[in-house]
């Protein structure tokens, strides 16, 4: 195990606007390690499709697996990608019902998704080679521990109520399955296997935390159990790498904007630093409309989208920076015995950690308030003022702002 510690301020405009504290452990499973399930090589080799390789910049919009059901719809969207700055396209492989929106020949997953309720891509691959063909990059979205489906099949894996042990639900009704279940690991590394076998040149893994509203009093683990929700969270993350590592599959995380300027896990086990190291690029969803009344003393946040995007980015830039000088310094620790040990540079996460594995989600939906091309395009502005390039918009129902985004 390696021991990871710092403490440092950011200073803008000769201001100190953070104080970080922090330590956690790299485990030998955080560094390139990874055996690669010899299925998955099989799976790639017969399927013989074409992958594009990830744009720098990444500009992207998000498309629900029922929009990419819907021709008429999907068309729009591929449109509206021709003619702008975009590149990229983020469709649902598995949304909040649970369903995965393609038969990948697995019947581990396929009979169970051929019962969810969600929306279905019956030519998802076909779908994909269009998009290629038009040079559009395409990330499949997995929703990882929100499942209903899941829960349903697998009752005894879900997070639980503790006042009398049945299945506990969010506010709005809807099932997880407890990030300890380690069973439930291997189903999603079997879906993002399937999905770079159809296509598919990144995953993105959302809801990759533990539940954050409802009746948390009456909430139980009973997989976690006493572990840390940082520790569990970040034993998954390893997972994931590990199992994902050398098939080609490029990786994603989304976190909450919050994971930028906290230093405590937000009680969901989501620590940005963890993700860093496990993921190909990470996804902070620093959406204006998700920060609360007063933070950082904005009033109102919706008012000030540039500036709540740019404190959170400066901050998440400047995390990262501190993390590749920790596991770039050889350092030499004094053991209680008297011996020293000597933990050399990481030279694998050294190639991996950087600023631009930094990718956030923007808003661009009229969430409490209507967002007007200008809002959006001052998030996009604040991204590019913190040094990074990447971003993707986010928007449930699919309405973009075509007037926020640059012609082609």
């Amino acid at each position: 195990m390696k021991k990871i510690g710092g403490i440092f301020s950011i200073f803008i405009g000769g201001t100190a606007l953070l104080f970080f504290a922090y330590s956690f452990t790299l485990s030998s499973q955080s560094l390139y390690k990874g055996s690669v399930a010899t299925d998955a090589s099989k799976i790639i080799k017969e399927k013989k499709v074409e992958h594009l390789k990830t744009p720098k910049p990444l500009k992207g919009i998000y498309m629900t697996q029922c929009v990419a059901a819907t021709p008429s719809f999907r068309k729009k969207l591929v449109k509206l990608i021709g003619e702008t700055e975009l590149n990229a396209v983020i469709i649902d492989i598995k949304d909040y019902t649970g369903t995965v929106s393609f038969k990948t020949g697995n019947p581990k997953i396929d009979n169970l998704e051929s019962t969810g309720k969600g929306c279905k891509v019956s030519d998802m691959k076909k779908f994909i080679e269009e998009l290629h063909n038009k040079n559009i990059y395409v990330i499949g979205r997995i929703t990882v521990f929100q499942d209903p489906l899941y829960v349903k099949a697998h009752p005894e894996l879900a997070v639980k109520r503790k006042s009398d042990g049945g299945v506990w639900k969010d506010r709005k009704g809807i099932s997880f399955i407890d990030v300890g279940a380690k069973p439930f690991w291997s189903y999603i590394v079997s879906i993002a296997k399937s999905s770079y076998a159809i296509g598919f040149d990144e995953v993105n893994f959302d809801y990759i935390r533990f539940p954050s509203d409802g009746n948390m009093k009456d909430i139980y683990y009973t997989y976690t159990g006493t572990t840390a929700k940082k520790e569990m969270l970040r034993q998954f993350f390893e997972y994931l790498n590990t199992n994902l590592a050398n098939t080609g599959v490029v990786t994603s995380a989304d976190l909450f904007g919050m994971t930028t300027t906290n230093t405590d896990d937000l009680n969901v086990g989501q620590i940005l630093e963890y993700a860093l190291m496990n993921f190909d690029y990470v996804s902070p969803m620093v959406y204006p409309s998700h920060y609360p009344a007063f933070f950082n003393g904005w009033p109102n946040p919706n008012k000030v989208p540039y500036k709540i995007v740019k404190f959170s980015l400066d901050a998440a830039v400047a995390r990262t920076k501190f993390l590749y000088t920790e596991i770039s310094t050889t350092t030499i620790t004094k053991l209680p015995d008297g011996n020293l040990v000597t933990r050399p540079p990481d030279y694998y996460l050294m190639k991996r950690i950087n600023p631009l594995q930094l990718r956030p989600w923007l808003q661009d939906n009229d969430y409490p308030v209507h967002y007007t091309p200008q809002m959006v395009r001052a998030q996009i502005r604040a991204t590019y003022d913190a040094g990074l390039t990447s971003w993707m918009l986010w928007d449930a129902a699919n309405t973009y702002t075509r007037a926020a985004l640059l012609k082609n």
